[in-house]
């Protein structure tokens, strides 16, 4: 079983920047492709971004790309969300997830271990 706990969230204003990051214990990240997902008050849990084991691809969502970067340090059981240049859209309970996939899945139900999530806020 792996333990995901995520970290870096926070109130922050529209164009401002946050790195989120999740730590894994139990076992090691190596054996999964990761992901971050994000939910809004009253909507469904959405992609965001995932990497797969090795971290030489991965995916995003399209209203993420060009300002959100996902990396992993396997070393270190580490996962981060570079989040550049925030909008009011972006406010959300933030999860950290891993799937056990040879791909970086981007549907939902690949991923088996969440972690409780982060918020993020963004004001205008």
């Amino acid at each position: 079983q792996v333990r995901l706990i995520e970290s870096g969230g926070g109130l922050v204003q529209a164009g401002d920047s946050l790195r989120l990051s999740c730590s894994a214990s139990g076992r090691p990240f190596t054996p999964y492709a990761l992901g971050w997902f994000r939910q809004a008050p009253g909507k469904e849990r959405e992609f965001v971004a995932s990497i797969t084991r090795g971290g030489g691809s991965a995916s995003y969502a399209d209203s993420v790309k060009g300002r959100f970067t996902i990396s992993r340090d396997n070393d270190k059981n580490t996962l981060n969300l570079q989040m550049n240049n925030l909008q009011p859209d972006d406010t959300a309970m933030y999860y950290c997830a891993a799937a056990p996939a040879t791909y970086a899945p981007t549907s939902r139900s690949a991923f088996r271990h969440w972690g409780q999530g982060t918020q993020v806020t963004v004001s205008t």
